[in-house]
């Protein structure tokens, strides 16, 4: 039997990169109200004032500090990211899995419903579900959860119509065990690779989808601060004051990366096929 050879040198270091990476940004986030110096709504006498010793990141246009702003409202942003992914990794799993293990017309009618909603862009379909909503926090993670639920039911459909028939399965149903128990401790185990790398990939998207409907004026209401918000507040005093500009977009871009780092890392740790 061929032993299969350790995992390579670059997917560690993406992998324990990003894991890293994303311990930061969720310490930040948890203890946010307790590491930001000011509260997110607490103003100054000072609009629009640049770095100082009491103003890190300085203020933005009423004089609120830029730096608390972008602590407390990465809780908003990640918050609905994670809750949104985590709906449509649960949903994508059972639809794919229930696509892909029955086949046949239950294949083709889960399948083909998922087609009509994955037929439309994924940000367009989210600009509209939430227009028609509103922009409430449960109406952003209902969205998010809608427009990429297809993907994730297509990512596990495919592994597992090609796990439900190696050998071990039909051993087990060969020997009486059900389908549902096949279905979840033989063949659901089998496609977690994939289903972790996608859910990484989709935490990337979600972030980008999450504050641009925010930058859009579609995201949650204030008083909250969030990360897409403050970037559209910030642009049109991005001459006066650029670090109200900078510290959400390096944020946002900070979040994004961790993701796809992590991604990557989980693809080179976990494809057998690149060992």
């Amino acid at each position: 039997m061929t032993e299969l050879a350790p995992p390579r040198a670059p997917g560690r270091v993406l992998l324990v990169s990003g894991l890293a990476m994303l311990l930061a940004m969720l310490a930040v986030t948890v203890f946010g109200p307790l590491i930001a110096p000011y509260g997110a709504a607490a103003t100054s006498p000072d609009s629009l004032a640049g770095p100082s010793a009491a103003h890190w990141l300085g203020t933005d246009s009423i004089g609120r500090d830029v730096l608390s702003r972008l602590i407390v409202g990465g809780r908003t942003t990640l918050l609905i990211t994670f809750v949104a992914v985590s709906v449509a990794v649960g949903a994508g799993l059972v639809l794919g899995l229930l696509s892909g293990y029955v086949g046949g017309i239950v294949d083709e009618l889960v399948m083909r419903t998922l087609d009509i909603v994955f037929a439309f862009p994924v940000f367009l379909l989210a600009i509209a579900v939430v227009a028609a909503l509103g922009p409430t926090v449960p109406n952003l993670i209902m969205t998010i959860a809608i427009v990429y639920t297809p993907t994730m039911a297509r990512v596990v459909r495919g592994p597992v119509l090609s796990v439900k028939r190696w050998d071990h399965v039909e051993a087990a149903r060969s020997v009486g065990v059900g389908e549902f128990a096949i279905a979840t401790r033989h063949v659901l185990p089998m496609v977690v690779s994939p289903i972790l790398v996608q859910t990484s990939l989709t935490l990337a998207n979600s972030i980008f989808t999450v504050t641009a409907l925010s930058f859009l004026g579609i995201g949650p209401p204030p008083p909250d601060p969030n990360w897409g918000g403050m970037l559209s507040e910030a642009r049109q005093f991005m001459e006066l004051a650029p670090l109200t500009v900078v510290g959400p977009a390096a944020a946002i871009v900070f979040a994004t990366l961790t993701f796809i780092v992590l991604a990557n890392g989980l693809r080179e740790m976990l494809d057998v096929g690149s060992r």
